[in-house]
């Protein structure tokens, strides 16, 4: 049996690439079962492609098996590819160093001091980093790097942040933090805290709910959700439990293994209040110290059995002032003596101080004077306005108030701050209704004398001014204006003994000069001191005056002089486009019309339905090609303008005249504008060239019209601003007369 086999081959002697393998077989038979083929050699049908009609028979051996995942070979081949195979020689580099490495070692056996440095043990001589390179050359692990080079990297590892520990997880057990928190996650209803904070009322909502079960789910409102590890603060200070679980604005509170239902055990809200009012006043003091006659136990009154809880609560404060940072304990010994704290404070600490329980009014309380420095002024340039601003914004808050009125009691403990510092920092307490800064912030200007920095709704910032005294360097000038006016009243009293003295007994005593003396000086202070009182006020609204006009007469020159720059660039403009534009000139050899052509021509230009509309271009090359479109069919032509000045339609007509070579028949007002009615001649004849080359394009014309408008338009401007800068010269004049009539009048 013959079996055909068609399988590619190369040959190099041959230029075919595929040859027939005929081979034969015969069927197994009895007789010659010793010549039978094993299994493996039995020939086995391949799929053929379409084009092939007999069947194709491979042996075993070369048919491929697709089951088995394809080898690796040419990725290993290709990887031990290597510059020599590539390029036909070594890499350079390798070479290099090398050659480089040889010529080092044997400059280094010449000298003796290379020779004693390579003997010490600390040095690696050259001969090992060549053994290196050598071994290097033969591992290819190493992947081709020079020995110097490792697979060591800088690593910075991300320094994690220790979760702080709270009082729930070193007070309770394990088991039962565990449990508690998750009763805590599929707690659904809570109690609402407002902006005024963890109030009285909340506190009793709590212990409420903590009659019903064990756990209290809290959510906060703005400023306490903003710092919620504040908010835990308060919560667990004020109703003593214990916080298990913190998620988002939501606290859930234990209250803790110890808690008694009842209401026996609990303290009073008032008295709590009190007693922890009474620890802040006398750890932190009180501003009514300020006056010698208020004591501090007419503003505090607190009871002999609440003694205990004063010391220890002393004793807390102590231990948290030791305990917390420097910039913590700077701000609290900076505000020790100014009034209580505000424990419901929503930033971190330190705790500002409570305006609210200042005194309202304080006895004896009076605006400080001021002194400005010699060489300088109250007033701050916009400049330093700047620097305080960004001065007082790393600053920590002083105070905390609530309240619209009644405020010496906050006055006087910013004045008693300012001594120690140039800024009072403010911040307006949250849920409070009614409250407004502006009055707040004016009320304390005029208390204290200070300079407004910022307002808003959420802070008040107060700069103590250039011409603040302290208290003591107040006292100092007070004393020094004394001593001089008692110096003054001792100089006039020595002078009139001396005139006594000199004059004569008999002699009538007559009135004597007053020039130089104390009496002079005084006379001069009570009778210029009303007028300059009366007339600083003017000045000054004069003076204002005066620059209000100057700045708006300089903005005004500004403006006019950029509208003359404007004006003359479109003037260049609208000259180069006029420049382009050559008109013809008018024919003197027209042709004579009589009235009644004249009048026929008219009535039938006006019947026409058909006419030639002109725009905002006015005459141009397209116009003129129209009007011998429409003589090409008819002998007249109406042209309607929109024009509204009779001049200007007179100038268009007689244009239209002279560019056509036509003859002017009438102009007539109408509906839709002026119509233009132009006769074409008995000699017409058409152009052979369509376009007027003198005239301008269709662009060209739009580009002349909208300069011609914007010109127009800047004419128009800048006359304003002329009239309007000489109102304002004539205005700064008057006023400039009026201030040296003032001056003069002052100095006679």
């Amino acid at each position: 049996m013959l079996f055909l086999s068609l399988r590619p081959r190369f040959s190099p002697n041959t230029d075919s690439y595929s040859h027939i393998h005929i081979s034969s077989s015969l069927l197994p038979s009895s007789n010659n079962s010793h010549n039978h083929q094993p299994p493996s050699q039995v020939p086995i049908k391949a799929p053929t492609p379409p084009w092939m009609k007999g069947p194709l028979l491979l042996q075993p051996n070369e048919l491929v098996d697709l089951s088995k995942p394809k080898t690796k070979k040419f990725k290993l081949e290709r990887q031990e590819l290597s510059d020599k195979d590539l390029m036909g020689k070594e890499a350079r580099g390798k070479r290099v160093m090398k050659k480089i490495v040889k010529k080092v070692e044997k400059l280094r056996s010449s000298y003796n001091s290379a020779e004693a440095l390579i003997g010490s043990p600390n040095v690696e001589s050259l001969g090992g980093v060549l053994e290196s390179l050598k071994e290097n050359e033969e591992v290819r692990s190493t992947k081709g790097r020079m020995p110097w080079e490792n697979d060591s990297k800088f690593v910075y590892e991300k320094i994690k942040r220790k979760k702080a520990v709270t009082a729930a997880e070193l007070a309770l057990d394990k088991v039962l933090f565990r449990r508690l928190r998750d009763e805590a996650a599929r707690m659904r209803t809570w109690i609402k805290v407002k902006k005024a904070g963890v109030t009285q009322d909340v506190v009793d909502q709590i212990k409420l709910t903590w009659r019903r079960s064990e756990l209290a789910m809290i959510k906060f409102d703005i400023p306490l959700c903003r710092n919620m590890s504040r908010a835990r603060e308060i919560v667990e200070t004020k109703t003593g439990g214990l916080v298990v679980l913190s998620k988002k604005d939501f606290l859930v509170v234990y209250r803790g293994c110890n808690h008694q239902l009842t209401t026996k055990g609990y303290q009073s809200p008032r008295k709590n209040h009190s007693k922890m009012s009474g620890a802040e006043s006398i750890t932190n003091g009180d501003i009514c110290s300020v006056d010698s006659n208020h004591s501090l136990s007419e503003m505090l009154n607190v009871n002999a059995e609440d003694k205990d809880y004063l010391s220890t609560t002393v004793q807390n404060m102590n231990f948290q002032t030791a305990s917390s940072s420097l910039y913590e304990r700077e701000t609290d010994r900076l505000l020790d003596d100014l009034g209580p704290r505000f424990v419901d404070w929503w930033m971190p600490k330190p705790f500002p101080v409570d305006a609210d329980l200042l005194p309202e009014d304080v006895p004896g309380f009076q605006t400080p004077s001021r002194l400005c420095p010699p060489h300088s002024g109250a007033k701050l340039s916009d400049y330093e306005l700047t620097y305080f601003r960004k001065l007082a914004h790393p600053l920590p808050t002083h105070f905390v108030l609530g309240r619209n009125k009644g405020l010496k009691g906050l006055a006087a403990a910013i004045l008693k701050l300012w001594e120690k510092s140039l800024i009072a920092k403010i911040a307006i307490k949250y849920g409070i209704q009614n409250t407004d800064n502006e009055m707040m912030a004016n009320e304390l200007k005029r208390l204290t004398g200070g300079v407004l920095l910022l307002r808003n709704k959420f802070y008040i910032i107060l700069y103590r001014g250039n011409d603040f005294l302290p208290k003591r360097v107040a006292a100092l000038v007070e004393n020094r204006e004394l001593e001089l006016r008692s110096f003054q009243f001792d100089e006039e009293v020595a002078r009139m003994k001396a005139l006594e003295a000199f004059s004569p007994i008999d002699e009538v005593p007559q009135d004597t000069s007053t020039s130089g003396t104390l009496t002079e000086f005084k006379k001069i202070q009570t009778k210029f001191e009303d007028t300059k009182n009366r007339n600083k006020e003017l000045n000054i609204q004069l003076e204002a005056e005066i620059c209000r006009l100057e700045k708006e007469l300089k903005d005004k020159q500004h403006r006019a002089f950029i509208l003359n720059k404007k004006i003359e660039k479109s003037g260049k403009e609208l000259s180069k486009l006029n420049a382009a534009w050559t008109p013809s000139e008018q024919d003197t050899d027209l042709e004579i019309m009589t009235d009644e052509e004249r009048e026929c021509f008219r009535k039938i230009g006006l019947k026409m339905q058909s006419c030639l509309l002109l725009g905002r271009r006015g005459i141009f090359d397209g116009v003129l090609e129209g009007l011998h479109q429409h003589w090409k069919h008819r002998e007249v032509v109406k042209v309607i303008t929109m024009q509204k000045l009779f001049s200007q339609v007179i100038n268009t007509a007689k244009l239209l005249e002279t560019e056509s070579g036509g003859i002017l028949v009438s102009v007539d007002k109408l509906k839709q504008g002026h119509a233009i009615i132009i006769y074409r001649g008995k000699n017409y004849s058409r152009p052979s060239v369509k376009l007027a080359k003198n005239l301008l394009t269709k662009r060209e014309a739009l580009r002349r019209s909208l300069e011609m408008q914007r010109n127009g338009s800047l004419k128009f401007f800048a006359r304003q601003k002329d009239q309007t800068i000489s109102e304002l010269e004539l205005k700064l004049e008057d006023l400039h007369q009026r201030k040296e009539i003032e001056r003069t009048e002052s100095e006679n």
